[in-house]
């Protein structure tokens, strides 16, 4: 495998939020297994990917949504822009280009530990504050719902645009 197509599992990917450090791992297993996978199966795991991303991303989401962040905030925005992407890949190899699968995989690579590093570890860090269960996808008891004023760390400075 080349080792710009392949992601490690390490501590800085570790966000202290077991369903999302599952999810995450799950990815840079895809990820690996789509480069590692034979020229004739590779559509196949990318899928596989894929599927895998687009419900990834919706979990996210939800949780995003349940505690009151606008759908305008850049993490939805970086989720529709990943997928659009991945979405394109999938059609052109459906016609035979599979060749974008291999670049694909190249950006994702060099994507993603920023955007887990940065977006996902401050949302895990205020669902946490906000006292949201992200295994029952849902308040702890006495946890109150968040207002847009208190969003949470995207990576930017305040008042930085996305």
């Amino acid at each position: 495998m080349s080792a710009t197509h392949t992601l490690n599992w390490n501590e800085s990917l570790v966000l202290g939020d077991a369903r999302t450090d599952h999810t995450h791992q799950e990815f840079v297993d895809l990820i690996n297994a789509t480069t590692a996978a034979p020229a004739d199966q590779k559509l196949g795991v990318y899928r596989d990917l894929l599927n895998h991303t687009v419900e990834h991303f919706a979990m996210e989401e939800r949780w995003m949504r349940a505690c009151g962040i606008p759908e305008d905030f850049c993490h939805f925005g970086q989720h529709a822009s990943v997928l659009q992407v991945m979405k394109e890949v999938e059609r052109r190899a459906l016609n035979g280009e599979t060749e974008y699968i291999g670049s694909m995989i190249e950006a994702l690579v060099e994507w993603f530990p920023g955007h887990a590093e940065t977006m996902d570890t401050g949302l895990v860090a205020y669902l946490q504050e906000k006292g949201y269960d992200t295994t029952a996808e849902a308040f702890k008891e006495g946890a109150l719902a968040s207002t847009e004023a208190d969003l949470p760390s995207c990576g930017h400075e305040p008042g930085q645009a996305c």
